[in-house]
């Protein structure tokens, strides 16, 4: 077999570390084979922008978010931290693919809603308390550039805990959480990115030029 590729010129194609097939990530997400290899196309361009190596570091996927590779947001924090599944400080390419699945149209209600309270759940207690609350409203704001009063922020905050924590007890839980959201559906509008249905080899193109 050697011996025919040398023949014919054939090459086995070496990937960088963290690198997983196309096939097998297609099986395990909602994303077709061709969807992972324009995911593949935008990963590489990620994963070199600062450093070569194949994996995306923090400042890349700041430098993705906000064109600065040094802004400092907790929102960005928590994705980064929610996409870097094995807690080693970087995403590799099954995690992107895998984390980039639960935003995509097809993906289950339960699945985004879960992946939105591990985002709020900042303690990683399985509670989301009134500052967890308070601390990821700032980090919105400041991701939007909009600027409120700190009272206008803890009457947004202790409306949504009062709404939400229907047991009474300072804190919401999942079941509380998935509750709340289905009352208040706006609070998934940034879980589903329709673009991701009709993804083609031009997606990594249009999203770095956005």
């Amino acid at each position: 077999m050697d011996a025919f590729k040398r023949c014919f010129g054939l090459k086995k194609v070496r990937h960088k570390p963290g690198y997983e097939e196309p096939i097998a990530l297609a099986s395990e997400t909602h994303f077709a084979v061709n969807e992972v290899e324009a995911l593949y196309d935008l990963f590489k361009k990620l994963s070199s922008s600062i450093i070569d190596d194949g994996l995306i570091h923090k400042e890349e996927f700041q430098l993705a978010l906000f064109k600065n590779s040094s802004k400092q947001n907790l929102f960005a924090d928590r994705v980064f931290h929610l996409f870097d599944v094995k807690c080693n400080r970087v995403i590799e390419f099954g995690e992107f693919v895998r984390s980039l699945s639960v935003f995509h149209p097809s993906a289950p209600e339960a699945d985004k809603i879960a992946f939105l309270f591990r985002l709020y759940d900042l303690r990683q207690t399985g509670y989301i308390e009134s500052e967890e609350m308070k601390e990821m409203v700032l980090a919105l704001l400041s991701e939007l550039d909009l600027s409120l009063s700190n009272d206008m922020v803890e009457l947004i905050v202790e409306k949504t805990m009062m709404e939400a924590d229907s047991k009474g007890d300072g804190k919401i839980d999942e079941e509380e959480w998935r509750e709340f959201v289905k009352k208040n559906p706006s609070v998934m509008k940034n879980m589903t990115l329709p673009y991701l249905k009709e993804l083609t080899l031009a997606f990594p193109s249009f999203v770095l030029n956005t």
